[in-house]
């Protein structure tokens, strides 16, 4: 049965409460890896290090920068952190990253609560669920005229995540909902600034902090999300039916270090030799035209966003998967610029967003990243994305997870 569009709250709150399928859990403890690489990875850029030196708060909760805050400002830091090079997961169901916001509010909840490891890991994927619930509630439209899913529907995520940590009841976990109501945020203007990542940090505070307000006693209106007046009605959501389901294990996470319309064309051409290739046409989903298809790019960053240059890169053996070889250097290589020539992209709305058609020299490859990977293939890509990013670190971190060993888990993000 269907909840009609004012009973999302309801439905947050039995995510609250819901116990996961194992399939879900062991989609969620690779998120968990991979946020954990990509939080490792961001912090050592640096590029955020006077922002979070200038918080200045202390308590009981870790950052990946290793100084101990209090729950919010730990959340806050590594959901930012961990989104800063923007190579985290994404759920295309409502285009959000979601493990960046649930994991940085549920790991500083779940170490200042002396939580298990296990506890921790159901809490961010009983969050990651109520996010994606939240953004297809919220619709389409919410996206496309300018609001930032990970930030809107993350901060609903962070606070079901929170609040099953602290065991709010499901009273207190509806005034919760209504007070992050009031204070989610973020918007699309930011991208391509420091303010992306930021609103994912921002997401997981808020949540943190509507549950932990909602444990005092602080309460809201029952229906801040649904109701007249209601985020909902203030935010462009269309109030779409969402059911209680598992959509995490739909995640798909990035082994290309690119916009992620880039990579179902890469996908696609990944065991074929392009060097000697004479003309690539990519057909894509229209929605990436005006994302990801810089045809001449400059910079590092501009190749991020270039079918082009990414399929240049390829043919010339470079491997994508590697942020450092996203470089100027690497955008102005005389001879990728010569290759950029070959590449024609063509918007093709018999397409969805995770598909591509990429036709080289009169042969048609195809790939949908909707197509399930094992859990085999995906550990293994993952792994190997994690060890690019972290090093040896990596297996560290796994074994920690397996273990659900969540002090040195919390020890292994910062040393």
């Amino acid at each position: 049965m269907q909840p009609d569009n004012g009973d999302i709250t309801t439905l947050l709150i039995d995510y609250a409460s819901a116990t996961p399928p194992q399939s879900a859990r062991d989609v969620m403890r690779l998120s968990v890896l991979d946020w954990a690489a990509c939080g490792i990875a961001g912090a050592a850029q640096g590029e955020f290090s006077n922002w979070a030196r200038s918080l200045g708060t202390t308590g009981p909760s870790t950052g990946f920068d290793g100084i101990a805050r209090s729950m919010p400002d730990a959340a806050l830091v590594n959901g930012t952190l961990s989104h800063a090079l923007d190579y985290d997961d994404t759920h295309f169901d409502h285009i959000g990253h979601p493990s960046v916001v649930v994991c940085s509010a549920a790991l500083a909840v779940g170490e200042a609560q002396d939580a298990t490891l296990a506890s921790v890991i159901d809490a961010a994927l009983v969050g990651a669920e109520a996010s994606i619930a939240t953004g297809l509630w919220l619709g389409r439209a919410h996206y496309q005229i300018g609001y930032h899913q990970t930030a809107t529907s993350g901060a609903f995520g962070a606070t079901i995540a929170a609040a099953r940590l602290l065991n709010l009841t499901p009273a207190q976990t509806r005034h919760a909902i209504g007070l992050c109501s009031t204070m989610a945020s973020g918007l699309k203007s930011q991208f391509g600034t420091m303010g992306k990542p930021l609103n994912a940090g921002l997401a997981a505070r808020t949540g943190v902090e509507a549950a932990l307000w909602a444990q005092t006693g602080m309460t809201a209106a029952p229906d801040g999300l649904a109701g007249p007046l209601g985020f909902g009605d203030t935010h462009h959501g269309a109030g779409d039916p969402v059911t209680l389901d598992w959509r995490m294990p739909r995640v798909s996470h990035k082994f290309h270090a690119c916009c992620h319309g880039l990579h179902a064309c890469l996908e696609a051409v990944r065991d074929v030799p392009l060097a000697d290739a004479r003309q690539i046409t990519v057909h894509t989903h229209p929605r990436w035209l005006t994302v990801c298809n810089q045809p001449a790019p400059e910079t590092g960053l501009g190749a991020k966003f270039s079918y082009a240059h990414v399929l240049a890169m390829t043919a010339s053996g470079h491997d994508t998967g590697d942020i450092a070889a996203f470089s100027d250097t690497c955008a102005r290589d005389a001879g990728m610029v010569r290759f950029r020539h070959c590449v024609q992209v063509h918007a093709d709305p018999q397409l969805t967003e995770m598909q591509a058609r990429v036709v080289v020299d009169g042969t048609t490859y195809r790939h949908d990243l909707d197509t399930p990977l094992s859990l085999d293939q995906r550990t293994a890509r993952l792994m190997q994305k994690a060890r690019a990013l972290v090093g040896a670190r990596a297996d560290g971190i796994w074994a920690a997870i397996t273990k659900g060993d969540r002090a040195g888990l919390v020890q292994l993000l910062t040393s």
